[in-house]
């Protein structure tokens, strides 16, 4: 279509948006073949909104969701999903008859096993999985398709998760770390103002992806490892990483026993501070209760002493930190010591 046929028929569809707003008139019987123009008139006028741009299409489709894959990079551990976990949402698929929002999926190539993978649904990916499994074959995966990269997909992904709350601080953690080297070059101040977040929230975040699997193994489920506490534990693990672990060792069993008895687990906290505990044990030679480390490795900011009185806290000479940095220590500092139950007194 010519580039002034398509302006022009915009304009005659902005024209008649806003005639829209007026009060509409004593209707009068409009020949067959003004009509006929009228319709043929606004159906160009759409053609050349989508052509200009100023209107997007957006493709819906229905999928077999056995030919749909769930992307990877997705914070969400797609394993630990449940008929339990899902339970309302499959209940509401069933009441309203299917699927009512789209989920984001991108085209796969290269794979004759499937043909699409989700980007932004994986809940919804897996109720209409397992309703197609238990007694409604009909249920369609319902998807909308959408041209993304990689970081694209990335930060769209994580927009939906934040406002998950079966999206554990754990996973997004450790999908934030993977993300960081695969979408940002190991620059976390780029992958903040991508994402939209504070530096020092980050930071914290990728501290706890830096648990290991045999510390986490410790609590009954990883969602049970959360931020605030969960850093605490990681910046304690700089200096007594090897009570730790040994500490969560014998957790782990201890769990592991009491789900075979069919008894409760122990509670996060509990094994929070078990954990904590172990950083006095008198094979560690450190005493410091609190101990953070600059980029350089050095040694900038220590809590030496600490009761509901009072704290005392050590800022290192030579650490190569700037004020930023130490102020931000401190605030970890404290925090470390009301995970301990130590924090002074407000």
């Amino acid at each position: 279509m010519a580039r002034k046929q398509s302006d022009y028929l915009a304009a005659l569809l902005s024209d008649g948006e806003e005639e829209l707003t007026r009060p509409a008139p004593a209707p009068v019987e409009a020949p067959r073949e003004r009509l006929r123009g009228t319709t043929l008139l606004g159906r160009e006028s759409a053609i050349a909104r989508v052509a200009s741009g100023e209107v997007k299409q957006v493709t819906q489709l229905l999928l077999n969701p056995e030919r749909v894959r769930v992307w990877s990079g997705n914070a969400r551990s797609y394993q630990h999903l449940s008929e339990e976990s899902c339970r309302e949402l499959i209940d509401s698929l069933i009441a309203e008859g299917g699927q009512k929002v789209p989920a984001i999926v991108r085209r796969v190539e290269n794979d004759p096993a499937y043909d699409y993978e989700v980007i932004a649904g994986t809940r919804r990916h897996w109720a209409i999985s397992w309703l197609r499994a238990n007694s409604y074959p009909e249920m369609q995966f319902v998807a909308q398709v959408a041209v993304l990269d990689d970081e694209a997909a990335f930060r769209l992904a994580d927009i939906e998760n934040r406002a998950r709350k079966d999206v554990s601080d754990l996973e997004r953690a450790r999908n934030y770390a993977e993300a960081l080297q695969a979408h940002y070059g190991n620059h976390l101040t780029r992958m903040a103002e991508r994402l939209r977040v504070s530096k020092g929230w980050l930071s914290k975040m990728l501290k706890v992806a830096s648990l290991p699997d045999s510390v986490i193994a410790a609590f009954a489920s990883p969602a049970d490892v959360q931020l605030k506490p969960a850093y605490a534990l990681a910046q304690a693990m700089d200096q007594h990483g090897k009570a730790i672990q040994q500490a969560a060792k014998n957790l782990a069993k201890e769990q592991e026993a009491l789900r075979m008895a069919g008894s409760p687990t122990l509670a996060a906290a509990d094994v929070l501070k078990r954990l904590i505990d172990a950083t006095k044990s008198p094979s560690d030679n450190r005493s410091d209760l609190f101990r953070w480390t600059s980029d350089f490795g050095r040694l900038g900011l220590s809590v030496q002493s600490a009761n509901r009185q009072g704290a005392t806290i050590k800022v290192h000479a030579g650490s190569g930190a700037n004020i930023d940095d130490l102020v931000q220590a401190f605030r970890d500092a404290m925090e470390a010591l009301e995970a301990q139950g130590k924090a002074p007194r407000r």
